[in-house]
């Protein structure tokens, strides 16, 4: 645990200035200024007393126990410094010096002699290159920032100093507050892991806020992650990944694949919200921070207007939640109260004229119906209308309320005051319907994937020996990527049904199987040079008799030698022709933070063009499969369209856990296609047609 950082007895600053223009001066100050009531140790190499404070040259000269150092000297001292303060049992550090893994080069060594430093004495450090951290629950500010938070039950960790210092000047003009500020710097010990593990279920914040530039542990963050989640809402923002992918990918799902594919699956696959902005970040923060867990999905709408009343009552529909159908008792209690022109049902429209008490009787109503799981309250100004005391109506009224309120008051300067209202009775307001009804939706999604049970894992019996000793002679030989008969019997080895296939030499062998198989077949050429086969007419299909195999056989030969003159031919695969079905690519890239990551997708134009393709991660769960198979947009076509049979979907899925068990034992699978995956009617099962495979 981080106690040591967060709620430390004593405190020394190395590097406290006299000089108020020095970054260890502010520091000083602002642990000084903000409340903290611990003991505070200033070191500095000449001064005898700093800001009325006893100074010390070194920490080895305190006399006392020292729980946290901040340290905010020069690189080039730094690590004699922290030396220091092992030999002193301090247990924790902030770095805020900059110069170390960021500059490269010298920096870059000098971190590791660092860290290499923390670990020996069992310390942990936030840094370097920090901003600091603040913790309002103790009142220590250990930071360079320009102010202190508002105290909060909203934690925040940034990957970005200059973010958190944007962030804390907003908050305050917000009235936002929070419990934990953490500048992770260069996160060389302390990263968002060992946050994430140290908030949980911290009864000090209801929610955990992330900016996060990169992950270096990916696995690892997302087991955490899922513990954390299903107790504590945690929202991130990430940055960096649009540029993702900078290895050139041969397959198709390397091609597809990249950095912002596999950020995505990770924060699905362990409960964590992902935010597009920084509005959207802190949309969530508030509605989580300031309001009960919402326990369905239906909601009710209040408005004084017709249009903002439509906008959301879209947004609703589209953002997975549901329009609350009133009880015959609700729509008799608006009737009785609201005038003849208003609408009853929902949205309830308290129409333009709305004066306080008609928004009252109508929050009141919607409130009290049983088929209510959440509220939003709009309000434009008009002629008649009074915000400050709608607002303070609204706080009287959801005091109590076990249900989630969230309100969009629309304007400008007339609505000022009433927002100030509500926003200190914690009522999260936005400006617009649509950010009201995404927190709430938002708020849906993380109650569902607290009450989700325990993920179900298949373990399949495979022959895992074959497969090693498979790719041990494919490196012997100088290849990385497996030819088609080598990746057919990997498939073979993990339980996948493939075509009856056999490689012939000359065209009398390839009569002879075909005459074996039964016509018609497919010929393809075997080559661990040639990757794209179709490209050069490697790849002939339909044959129905002897000649065309044959002449099939001569006419493939001939375009390798032609196109690739320096392919290694191993032969010709002759291969039964398989009946058409739904031809599926499922794919693998590994992701170097989260590692292997699989994709699923509807073969043909729809991965081609549309890119119409589901990534997880690996090991994947049984239900982890079936959402990934679901959220194709194609997926409807799997469940049968015009009377075609809906396809062996439970195949499929198997087909996926067993690929997901094949590169979960086999880290050194860079990338593997199967590609197409026919998938027949239900119950008939699925043919891997054809699969590569690259080692690393």
């Amino acid at each position: 645990m981080l106690e040591a950082i967060f709620a430390p007895q004593s405190v020394a600053v190395i590097g406290a200035s006299p000089e108020p223009a020095r970054l260890g001066h502010r520091v000083l100050k602002n642990i000084i200024d903000h409340g903290y009531q611990g003991r505070i140790y200033p070191i500095h190499p000449r001064a005898t007393e700093v800001l009325g404070w006893r100074a010390y040259r070194s920490v080895l000269d305190v006399p006392d126990p020292i729980d946290l150092a901040v340290i905010v000297i020069p690189p080039q001292h730094v690590n004699a410094a922290v030396e220091e303060c092992g030999r002193k049992g301090v247990r924790g550090l902030v770095v805020i010096t900059a110069g170390f893994k960021e500059v490269g080069g010298a920096g870059r060594d000098l971190e590791r002699e660092l860290l290499a430093i923390v670990r020996r004495y069992g310390m942990r450090m936030v840094g370097p290159n920090s901003l600091g951290i603040i913790d309002t629950i103790s009142r220590l500010n250990a930071s360079f920032a320009s102010s202190m938070p508002l105290p909060g039950n909203i934690a925040l960790m940034s990957q970005s100093g200059a973010i958190c210092a944007a962030i804390l000047d907003w908050s305050q003009q917000q009235g936002i507050g929070f419990s934990r500020f953490v500048s992770l710097g260069n996160k060389a010990d302390v990263d968002e892991v060992a946050l994430l593990e140290a908030w949980n279920h911290d009864e000090h914040s209801k929610v955990i806020l992330a900016y996060l530039e990169a992950i270096d542990d990916g696995p690892n963050f997302i087991r955490v992650a899922r513990e954390v989640t299903k107790t504590t809402p945690v929202v991130a923002i990430k940055s960096g990944t649009t540029a993702a992918g900078t290895r050139a990918a041969s397959s198709h799902t390397g091609s597809l694949a990249g950095s912002e594919r596999a950020y995505e699956a990770a924060f699905a696959q362990s409960g964590i919200l992902r935010a597009r902005t920084m509005n959207e970040l802190f949309d969530l923060a508030l509605v989580f921070a300031y309001q009960p867990m919402i326990r369905g999905n239906r909601v009710a709408i209040v408005t004084n207007a017709g249009g903002p009343g439509i906008i959301a009552t879209d947004t609703v529909e589209r953002s997975g939640l549901a329009m609350a159908e009133f009880t015959p008792e609700t729509i008799q209690r608006l009737q009785a109260k609201l005038p003849p022109n208003a609408n009853f049902f929902n949205p309830i429209d308290v129409i333009g004229d709305a004066t306080p008490d008609r928004y009252a009787w109508a929050i009141e109503s919607a409130l009290a119906d049983p088929n209510v799981d959440g509220l939003i309250v709009l309000f434009t100004p008009q002629a008649v209308s009074d915000p400050v005391v709608t607002a303070r109506l609204i706080v009287d009224l959801t005091r109590q309320s076990t249900k989630p309120v969230v309100t969009s008051f629309m304007g400008g300067s007339s609505i000022g005051e009433a927002v100030r209202v509500l926003n200190e009775a914690r009522i999260p307001n936005y400006l617009f319907p649509e950010r009201a009804v995404q927190s709430l939706a938002a708020m849906y999604h993380q109650s569902l994937w607290q009450r989700r049970p325990a993920p179900t894992y298949r373990h399949f019996e495979v022959d895992r020996a074959r497969v090693a000793q498979l790719f041990a002679d494919v490196r012997a030989s100088g290849r990385v990527e497996l030819g088609e008969v080598e990746a057919r019997q990997v498939m073979e080895a993990y339980g996948m049904r493939l075509p009856k296939s056999r490689l012939a030499h000359t065209p009398e062998e390839a009569v002879a199987i075909a005459n074996e198989f039964g016509y018609p077949v497919v010929m393809k050429i075997s080559s661990p040079d040639i990757l794209h086969k179709s490209d050069i007419g490697g790849v002939r299909v339909g044959l129905s008799d002897a000649a065309a195999v044959s002449d099939a056989f001569e006419l493939i030969e001939y375009r390798a030698r032609k196109y690739v003159p320096s392919a290694r031919i191993w032969g010709i695969l002759v291969q039964e022709m398989v009946r058409k079905g739904r031809e599926v690519l499922v794919g693998v890239s590994r992701d170097p933070q989260f590692g292997p990551l699989i994709a699923v997708g509807m073969g043909g134009i729809y991965v081609e063009v549309l890119k119409d393709v589901a990534f997880r991660l690996a090991p994947l769960s049984v239900e982890e499969v079936q959402e990934q198979i679901r959220s194709i947009r194609a997926y409807p076509l799997l469940r049968g369209v015009r009377g075609e049979p809906p396809a062996d979907i439970a195949a499929l899925e198997e087909t996926v856990l067993r690929v997901s068990q094949l590169v979960t034992d086999f880290p050194e699978i860079v990338e593997m296609d199967i590609n197409p995956l026919v998938v027949h009617y239900e119950g008939e099962g699925a043919v891997v047609l054809d699969a590569r495979i690259i080692l690393n």
